[in-house]
């Protein structure tokens, strides 16, 4: 564990650093180099006086150097690699240049471009990054959390890598999406990446292509089950919450089964969170709040259909759940506006379910008059020729799945439909958005869950909002992290949803798109962290207020600038 201590001034901000390491084991610690930015001061005190080339650059002109040789990048994946060897190299550097450059460079170190790095993490030489804690060491879990490089957490984020974006089990290479969502908390919520930590629990493997390929990296078995993963995951838990009591705990692309039965367990115990249920349901709730305004129809009028009822699916379905009892309807009549739709076609109650998907099966009587292309198979045409819906959400990473007939025989019925193609990444995207707009004549209120380029049609330009949870998780977690909220409340995920909603372009302009741009995102995020810190107080779920919430924001939130330096 590396010595570095930072020293605040009175207003609570960073004032300097001080540090023991010196020479080329200061150079070797992203979190404190600071490359050839070191002073002719800080040079001689810590003995790099010959280690760097002469010239003393400011962190602008850093930046301005590294975005040079981004550009020379020439692939995604390419720039994505780049971009985390800056980071392994100069913490500081790294989010100052992402952040200039935010809106370009979100999607390569995130979603999509991170779904190529995970299915390359065990062909790329990469410095290590975080916790991998193994099955097998269930027993050392304690040890292993010692070895962490930070000192103090905030913040982790966890994964076993089952269920990776839209390209499934990709087992020890989930690591790199715990990395990617960390940052993401840093760029777009300010918080402090030192006191972050990703977490890879491995328990192998049902992939079996990394199983066969003697470069995989990971636990070389079929995934632990049942029970004993029930345990691995107990322990985990207990031994990082005793060792950080007040941490935010968030679990992301596990199974749909395991990712369910997680929270369930744990949400009222621990402050803890799930990105691809909540995350993605509060940004979803929020572009559709957006789209009900810019629709016309009253919120609680809407018929809504979810292709593909899997974690995310039942997870945004469950968001606008919530928004419907809001809105004044009972409990059943908030279900019945839903139709979800998974591989068996329209989740009725005479086929097999997934708990979480039965208390959104319809019953199969109520059906009986409906028109069927090939019965009994309910398919997505025939939901959409019966149900006539106002809304329709893909979650399915079925490419395509929006055909050309479902969507105009949607848009037949409905003066403005709201449409959310959400799979990533864009290769299993349900639609094009240029398609969307021809085949409903530029009337289709779209999201998209993969970033597009704006759309020239019939004379104007479209800006196409991508429904990305970056949007959402790093304000909750700022907001939760800045009170140190016990747990994470519905009340608190329906504030950050509502806040989110209100800065929609859409809502000035219903022709505009549904969300800000990511380049907006840290204010955004502010905001959202503001709304869900202030619930937490209202509800009693605050551990740490003191003073102004605002004021508490501000001081917490982490600024990639280079402070000076002193020895210990």
């Amino acid at each position: 564990m590396f010595e570095f201590k930072i020293i605040l001034d009175d207003t609570g901000k960073i004032h300097c650093v001080k540090t023991s390491l010196t020479g080329n084991d200061l150079l070797s610690t992203p979190k404190l180099n600071k490359g050839c930015a070191f002073t002719l001061e800080e040079r001689e005190t810590f003995n790099l006086t010959g280690l760097l080339p002469p010239l003393v650059e400011t962190l602008e002109q850093q930046v301005a150097r590294m975005y040079i040789q981004y550009q020379e990048q020439h692939t995604n994946l390419g720039k994505n690699i780049y971009l985390n060897a800056l980071h392994d190299y100069n913490e500081t550097l790294f989010y100052q240049l992402v952040s200039q450059h935010l809106e370009e460079m979100l999607p390569i170190i995130y979603t999509p471009t991170v779904g190529e790095a995970v299915q390359r993490f065990s062909l790329e030489h990469r410095k290590p990054r975080g916790l991998y804690i193994c099955y097998k060491d269930w027993n050392k879990i304690d040890e292993i959390l010692d070895n962490r490089v930070p000192p103090e957490i905030d913040l982790s984020v966890i994964t076993d890598g089952e269920a990776v974006l839209g390209i499934g089990d990709q087992g020890i290479g989930g690591i790199n999406i715990s990395s990617a969502k960390l940052m993401v908390y840093t760029l777009c919520g300010g918080i402090n990446p030192h006191r972050c930590l990703p977490i890879q629990l491995d328990v192998g493997t049902n992939n079996p292509q990394l199983l066969n390929d003697p470069m995989y990296l990971g636990s070389r078995h079929e995934r632990i089950t049942g029970q004993k993963y029930d345990d691995f995951i107990d322990a985990f838990v207990q031994a990082i919450t005793k060792k950080f009591p007040h941490i935010l705990l968030h679990w992301e692309d596990f199974g749909r089964t395991n990712a369910r039965r997680i929270l369930a367990r744990y949400q009222n115990q621990y402050c803890t969170f799930n990105g691809d249920m909540q995350g993605t349901g509060v940004v979803t709730l929020a572009a559709f709040l957006a789209g009900t305004a810019a629709s016309g129809i009253a919120l609680r009028d809407h018929r809504i259909v979810v292709f593909g009822a899997g974690t995310a699916g039942v997870g945004i379905t469950e968001q606008i759940f919530g928004a419907l009892k809001r809105a004044g309807l009972s409990e059943q009549e908030a279900r019945s506006r839903f139709w979800l739709l998974d591989k068996p076609g329209l989740l009725t109650d005479d086929i097999e379910l997934l708990p979480f998907q039965k208390p959104y099966a319809h019953k199969k009587i109520e059906l009986k008059t409906w028109i069927l292309r090939d019965p009994p198979f309910i398919s997505l045409y025939d939901v959409v020729n019966n149900v006539k819906p106002t809304t329709l959400i893909g979650c399915s990473t079925v490419a395509g799945a929006f055909k050309e007939e479902v969507i105009k025989m949607m848009a037949a019925n409905i003066e403005r439909p709201i449409i959310m193609p959400l799979s990533n990444p864009n290769s299993l995207t349900e639609a094009e958005p240029e398609d969307l707009l021809k085949w409903t004549e530029a009337k289709a209120i779209i999201a998209t869950g993969s970033p597009f380029p704006e759309i020239h049609y019939d004379g104007k330009w479209y800006r196409i909002a991508q429904s990305n949870n970056a949007l959402a998780f790093p304000g909750i977690g700022l907001g939760a992290i800045a009170v140190r909220a016990k747990r994470i409340s519905d009340d608190m995920l329906w504030v950050a949803a509502q806040a989110l909603s209100k800065h929609s372009p859409a809502m000035q302009d219903k022709m505009a798109a549904l969300l800000p741009k990511l380049s907006e995102a840290k204010m955004v995020s502010f905001k959202v962290a503001l709304a869900v810190a202030e619930q937490a107080q209202a509800e009693g779920l605050a551990q740490h207020v003191h003073g102004n919430l605002e004021d508490i924001l501000k001081k917490i939130i982490w600024e990639p600038i280079y402070y000076p330096y002193y020895k210990v």
